[in-house]
């Protein structure tokens, strides 16, 4: 670990461990061992003065094992109901390792309705952050059991990245099964070399790690590069690291060298254009030309309707909507003062135009740049 890594890991005060279903699950069931191995390394960096946060997944494995299915469900009901049954199993296994260590541990399930609302967004930042201020470690989980798939986070790797946005966290560690990033499929090309710092995330990176999910998680090694673009955008260095390594998270403290670092942006967002950024629910998408890109991306401007070349969606004041190039490319997201038929009434008009054509000016931006967020790096 170079010496720039590892004064961010001495400076890290509030750190989200996000562990895999891979990790944890063992011959159908969950591993005990690698759960009371996570509990006691987590329980000595406390002891250090850190605040921990814990996303776990597990509670589907755990609920197939304690039902005696003998597999992994495949409809909706079955996978809710054997999340409903496994969930209070896994709580309780780190109930007990975190009360051994003298810590207690509080649940919390979240849907992806809880944080793109920005009022309940808020109430559970609330909430977390008692739970961390009284010393509880927070477990956390999707509620899969009244999950539908419009109000799903889809993987934990991506809720990790959520949650260490919404606690303006210092760092994200990513367990999984797999130590890192690789540069192919070391199953199949046993050439393939760990990356082990990743100072871009690049298009090349991005079409690399799309591949099938794990047996028995929902994610894959796409969705972990999801959710270190979600974190290192807004300045939150993420690690994927092997989480039955032992001691891999007292090590990576040490700084002993583990899995695959991404560099966080230097520039690190505030905690409402996080928001907008990563976790608020967008209902459409303004393309624009040339010019509105430079003017975002380069010169920090607000978006004016006479960059706007086109609008899809329907939508009102106030909603979260994506800025894409002329090809459809992303390049921010942001809150809107318009609706999309007002948009699409004013686009590529100059702003002394917008009254003329609507009878009415509030704004002269479509969107102001305090509302918005450019996430092309």
């Amino acid at each position: 670990m170079n010496t720039e890594q590892k004064a961010l890991f001495d400076k890290a005060r509030r750190v989200v461990v996000k562990v895999g279903s891979g990790v944890l699950s063992h011959n159908g069931g969950i591993n005990l061992n690698v759960v009371a191995s996570i509990s006691s390394q987590m329980a000595a960096l406390m002891r250090s003065g850190r605040q921990m946060i814990l996303v776990s997944s597990g509670a589907v494995a755990s609920g197939v094992s304690k039902v005696g299915l003998g597999r992994r469900p495949s409809s909706m009901p079955e996978k809710q109901a054997a999340a409903a049954i496994g969930q209070a199993s896994l709580v309780l296994e780190y109930e007990l390792r975190f009360a051994s260590a003298g810590l207690q541990v509080a649940q919390v399930l979240l849907t992806r309705n809880d944080l793109s609302h920005r009022t309940r967004y808020l109430n559970a930042r609330n909430t977390l952050n008692t739970l961390l201020s009284w010393g509880v470690v927070p477990i956390i989980n999707e509620n899969d059991t009244v999950v539908t798939d419009e109000i799903r986070f889809g993987d934990n790797d991506n809720l990790s990245a959520m949650i260490a946005l919404l606690l303006d966290a210092d760092l994200l560690i990513n367990l999984t099964d797999i130590d890192g990033l690789y540069d192919g499929d070391p199953r199949k090309n046993p050439e393939a070399r760990r990356l082990e710092v990743v100072q871009e995330i690049t298009p090349a990176i991005e079409e690399g790690s799309k591949g099938s999910p794990g047996a028995v998680g929902t994610g894959g090694m796409w969705t972990k590069i999801e959710a270190a673009k979600k974190s290192t955008a807004s300045g939150v260095p993420m690690v994927i690291a092997c989480g039955s390594q032992p001691n891999v998270l007292t090590d990576l403290f040490d700084g002993v060298a583990h899995g695959t670092f991404f560099v966080p942006n230097p520039d690190k967002l505030g905690s409402r254009k996080r928001w907008i950024a990563f976790t608020s629910k967008t209902f459409g998408e303004v393309r624009v030309d040339e010019g509105a890109v430079k003017a975002l991306t380069e010169r920090g401007k607000s978006l004016l309707p006479s960059g706007i070349t086109e609008v899809s969606g329907s939508f009102d004041v106030g909603a979260a909507v994506l800025v894409c190039d002329a090809g459809g490319e992303e390049l921010g997201r942001g809150l809107t003062n318009y609706t999309a038929e007002e948009i699409r009434a004013i686009k590529g008009l100059k702003t002394d135009e917008i009254e003329s054509r609507l009878g009415f000016c509030e704004y002269d931006e479509v969107i102001h740049r305090d509302n918005l967020v450019v996430t092309r790096r």
